[in-house]
């Protein structure tokens, strides 16, 4: 595997600019945004979140979106797809495409905004991860090491910038990214399909293929715990907004809470949701907590969002809208009452939940 450095990507360029929405035709609440196309009349109506429509349809890749990611203001939005290419948008307004991030060789499975909004790292079936520097569209670096697809991946949450990444090598990938290669590599027995990291950033969270999520002390490099339930492989994990509990998506058509905090009891399961099944794709269906950490969303193999309380695990909306696999969903956080979910039907919607 190469290891040299790539050129990066030219600034953007007028061609890689949409400045407009179009309204569908029959006037309806969905305003459909394009990458590219002709001059057309904006709708007029404005949505509580600033939205030109309740809902905004994102159109520009041409094949399947699997992540879709607001940076941490909550006034942008990166999305990445099967087609390679990795797209930014505006959250509001008329939700413009400004930018196109060309370079990765194959799809792009997971992204992650840095802190201050003006990075954004990827990660991709190419077995590399990149970094991009988003006013200018320029790749800063890109981080070969892994020898298969890079599943997921994750980005410290206080000091020094640091990321983890997951891969169906079977390795935990820790990384650096002001240098190239990796910091150090944790070898597993299978291949890691979710990951996320602590506040703290002492302790690492994976699941994989063999249906278990285990929790990893990177200062020693082993595992303290394993959390038992799903019956199927794991694909997406994110920590609550308190860090104290766990969210846990599987191929099992189950969404689950864990108990994580140090002194738990033994068994740490809290909840169960069901409504986000499976179906035919086994994509690796990501789920999300809103920023107070009252609600729950998940994507899944029905075309519809699922949204549960998150206390009392009551299913409150199951939202259509998709003609595809719905493969993840994030809340504003900046406005927990829009939600962005990315599909298998090349579209990203962009909307606003009810009060």
């Amino acid at each position: 595997m190469s290891g040299e450095k790539r050129p990066a990507a030219n600034s953007f360029g007028s061609s890689q600019l949409v400045k407009r929405a179009k309204a569908d035709t029959e006037g309806s609440a969905l305003s459909v945004v394009n990458r590219a196309g002709e001059n057309g009349a904006l709708i007029q109506a404005q949505g509580r979140g600033g939205l030109q429509a309740p809902i905004m349809e994102l159109q520009g890749h041409t094949g399947e979106v699997f992540a879709a990611r607001f940076d941490p203001t909550g006034q942008f939005i990166a999305s990445g797809a099967m087609d390679r290419s990795i797209l930014l948008w505006h959250s509001s307004g008329a939700c413009e495409n400004y930018g196109l991030l060309p370079g990765h060789k194959q799809a792009i499975l997971d992204l992650h905004w840095s802190r201050d909004s003006k990075v954004l790292f990827s990660a991709s079936a190419d077995m590399t991860l990149a970094s991009w520097d988003v006013e200018t569209g320029e790749r800063i670096r890109r981080h070969p090491g892994h020898e298969e697809v890079i599943n997921c991946m994750d980005v410290s949450k206080r000091g020094e910038e640091m990321l983890v990444s997951g891969s169906d090598d079977g390795y935990i990938g820790l990384w650096d990214p002001r240098t190239k290669e990796a910091v150090k590599f944790i070898e597993t027995p299978f291949p890691i399909t979710a990951i996320a990291l602590s506040e703290a950033g002492n302790e690492l969270f994976t699941g994989g293929i063999d249906n278990d999520i285990k929790v990893w002390d990177l200062r020693k490099e082993e595992v303290i715990y394993s959390l038992l339930g799903h019956t199927d492989t794991v694909t997406s994990l994110q920590l609550s907004p308190d860090n104290m509990t766990l969210l846990s998506n599987a191929h099992d058509s189950t969404v689950r809470t864990w108990d994580v905090r140090p002194f738990a009891p033994a068994d740490r399961r809290i909840r169960t949701y069901d409504g986000a099944p499976t179906g035919q794709e086994r994509n690796l269906f990501k789920a999300s907590w809103d920023p107070k950490g009252r609600k729950i969303a998940a994507g899944s193999g029905d075309q519809t969002v699922a949204i549960w309380d998150a206390g009392s695990g009551k299913l409150l909306s199951k939202l259509p809208g998709h003609r595809g696999a719905v493969n993840d969903v994030r809340f504003s956080p900046a406005d927990e009452s829009l939600l962005l979910s990315a599909s298998s039907d090349r579209t990203l919607l962009l909307g606003e939940l009810g009060k």
